[in-house]
């Protein structure tokens, strides 16, 4: 089996849980921060049999890594195996100048800056602890530290949230002049405080989704931005330097490619086999001291599995999919209706959805595979 090229490192540890959050996160433990590094180290000695040298792309995600004590941070950064593209995630309040130098230094090549919006009574309904004015500080220090390659996340859909509220976040961020932008609706996980506490707004915004959607890309692709993803914009062109600012991380499990995943709570898809480790702290951190591999839930994927996902993922993107055999997972009759309806468009052996199939995503996809 040829080496796997991507490496995801789940980082957990947050200053505290936002309301609308269920990611694998741990508040504070800042006790645990270096015992933690040490079994991620630890579980990718166990792994590392099946990576590649060098890495295509590593991608530091949480939580919120930037909150890991900054010994075990560096440490976990000079232990990891190299990469073409190195990504961190990072809260806006985390970003120093100090932490912002520490991160180029040790070859981190690309930053995720999780804004959500820049309107202050809308963070306070996510709980958010950055405001506008902690974005754009941390954007500069980045700057100033030699990043160019910067990705904005923004959220949604937002309880609360007016379509002049969606528009001044975008007007925000493109003054900023990130590389990158992720653009994200809002999902609550049902049965959490958030849902209880914003039900009937969740509601309404859901109602709006459509209109946001398609006033960010008609905003992002004016402004010069590529759409190759559904939620995802980059830099192209004379504004891109003739780099591909895609990020590369991304496109390998849009594009079906194996992934090794190390940290709580994190997935691996390797030849055929995925598994997620146990979001369980404590379990983790006992198996990795004793030299074992971490509790997992495996999942053997046959080739329809394998291929439906390939289908779903692949239309996502900006450029045609290359079915390789699998038309067979395709209702026929789906695909002629699509078409005629001008959703879809079939080259031989390769599908697309046209801009007005992409507005819709998800729906299409589903009914191709129905």
């Amino acid at each position: 089996m040829q080496g796997v090229g991507h490496l995801y490192v789940h980082l957990p540890f947050c200053s505290h849980r936002c309301g609308y959050c269920d990611f694998v996160t741990v508040v504070g433990r800042h006790g645990q921060h270096l015992r933690y590094v040490d079994a991620l180290l630890t579980e990718l000695e166990l792994g590392r049999h099946v990576l590649a040298e060098p890495l295509e792309t590593l991608f530091l995600g949480g939580g919120t890594p930037t909150f890991t004590e900054r010994a075990a941070l560096e440490r976990l950064l000079r232990t990891l195996p190299p990469a073409d593209e190195l990504t961190v995630e990072a809260n806006p309040e985390t970003v120093t100048s100090d932490l912002a130098r520490m991160l180029r230094e040790a070859g981190v090549n690309r930053v995720s800056l999780g804004v959500q919006t820049f309107q202050p009574r809308l963070l306070d309904v996510l709980d958010r602890v950055a405001g506008p004015d902690d974005v754009r500080h941390a954007f500069y220090h980045l700057r100033d530290a030699g990043f160019d390659n910067i990705t904005l996340d923004l959220i949604y859909g937002i309880p609360g949230q007016s379509s002049a509220d969606l528009e001044a976040d975008i007007d925000e961020a493109l003054e900023l002049g990130p590389e990158h932008l992720s653009c994200y609706e809002l999902e609550a996980k049902p049965g959490t405080r958030f849902t209880h506490a914003h039900g009937g707004e969740l509601i309404r915004q859901a109602e709006l989704m459509e209109g946001y959607f398609e006033a960010v890309v008609e905003r992002l692709t004016a402004a010069g931005y590529r759409w190759y993803e559904t939620a995802n914009f980059c830099r192209s062109g004379a504004g891109a330097g003739g780099r591909d600012l895609r990020s590369r991380h991304n496109l390998a499990y849009w594009l079906g490619r194996d992934y090794l995943g190390i940290g709580i709570g994190a997935v691996s898809t390797v030849g055929g086999r995925r598994w997620r480790n146990s979001p369980r702290l404590p379990a983790y951190l006992e198996a990795l001291a004793g030299g074992r591999a971490p509790d997992r839930e495996l999942e053997l994927l046959d080739a329809d599995t394998r291929g439906r996902e390939r289908v779903m993922l692949g239309l996502r993107l900006d450029e045609p999919f290359a079915l390789n055999g699998e038309e067979r997972l395709l209702d026929a009759a789906a695909l002629a209706r699509l078409a005629d309806l001008g959703l879809v468009e079939r080259h031989e052996d390769e599908l697309s959805l046209t801009r007005r199939g992409r507005l819709l995503g998800g729906g299409v996809t589903a009914e191709l595979l129905a």
